[in-house]
């Protein structure tokens, strides 16, 4: 079927479900839900199992990092405790910074090395922003919107401008849209995908950042299970290859990450080709220590 200028293909149990499909697409397309789970961990209490390994050209294991930590949180504010760690190579530098930016970025959202007070779980315009931020900090907040709040424009990545922006009637002509109803862990849930139409000529192929974005919804909240999605581009002066895997789980009222897989392949101007792989295990949540 058509809708609003998207192809969306509805398999035969989700016509039986009689699914409102405009419906579900819109909140689709303005869900915040997923970004903010990962602002509730600025909230909460957690232990996180830490695995991070960069690796070279011929896929061997440079530098590699393994830890158990534990975020704190009590009267608005947080920090980290590292309860384990095992380290390798050069993932620290000699005042034991992260020496990759990868690292760096796991670092920012999992680890708060020092106390931490006045942040929210709020998700608003600001959560998007890049106003104030400037250098790696400013970096960093885009590498974020681009992971956490994928199929949104991203400001300020010079040569992707609204690429990424899925669900724009200008992009989403490139792709197919796939509703569907399936288990995801013995949950039924509704999944919804996003690839790249087939037939695209080189020119439009060139505009494709979404390789697929894959989400499984509970059927009666609607509620994010789980993410799978695969970006890729080529800008010249940067070019990035990335896949991640995200499953969510409550606290309560609270929609949390509790596993995060990613593998990626990053290469920006004045920094070395970056190829991490990491996986983070959150459990034991708690709304104050």
């Amino acid at each position: 079927m058509k809708l609003q200028n998207k192809t969306v293909t509805l398999k035969e149990v989700v016509v039986r479900n009689n699914l409102n499909v405009q419906a579900f697409i819109e909140r689709i397309k303005n869900d915040t839900t997923f970004y903010k789970a990962f602002r509730n961990l600025k909230v909460l209490g957690y232990t996180s199992l830490n695995d991070i390994r960069m690796f070279d050209k011929k896929d061997r294991v440079t530098a590699s990092l393994y830890s158990r930590t534990r975020q704190y949180v009590n009267d608005g504010c947080r920090y980290t405790q590292v309860l384990e760690e095992q380290t390798t190579g050069d993932i620290y530098d000699k005042d034991h910074q992260f020496n990759y930016y990868t690292a760096g970025m796991y670092a920012g959202l999992f680890f708060a090395a020092d106390t931490v007070c006045g942040e929210t779980n709020i998700v608003g315009d600001a959560a998007f922003s890049t106003r104030g931020k400037s250098g790696l900090a400013k970096h960093k907040e885009q590498l974020k919107m681009l992971f956490f709040n994928p199929g949104k424009k991203i400001p300020g990545i010079p040569f992707i401008g609204n690429k990424v922006a899925i669900f724009d009637d200008e992009v989403a002509e490139r792709y197919d849209f796939t509703i569907d109803m399936d288990a995801f862990k013995g949950e039924m849930c509704y999944v919804f995908t996003c690839k790249p139409r087939d037939g695209l000529s080189g020119g439009e192929k060139d505009k494709i950042v979404v390789n697929d974005m894959t989400t499984w919804f509970k059927i009666d909240t609607w509620e994010i299970v789980a993410r799978n999605y695969d970006l890729s581009y080529n800008a010249g002066v940067y070019d990035f290859d990335v896949s991640m895997e995200v499953e969510l789980t409550k606290l309560g009222n609270y929609l949390v990450p509790k596993v995060l897989r990613y593998n990626g392949n990053w290469d920006v101007v004045m920094k070395k080709r970056e190829r991490c792989v990491f996986t983070a295990t959150l459990f034991d949540f708690s709304k104050s220590e």
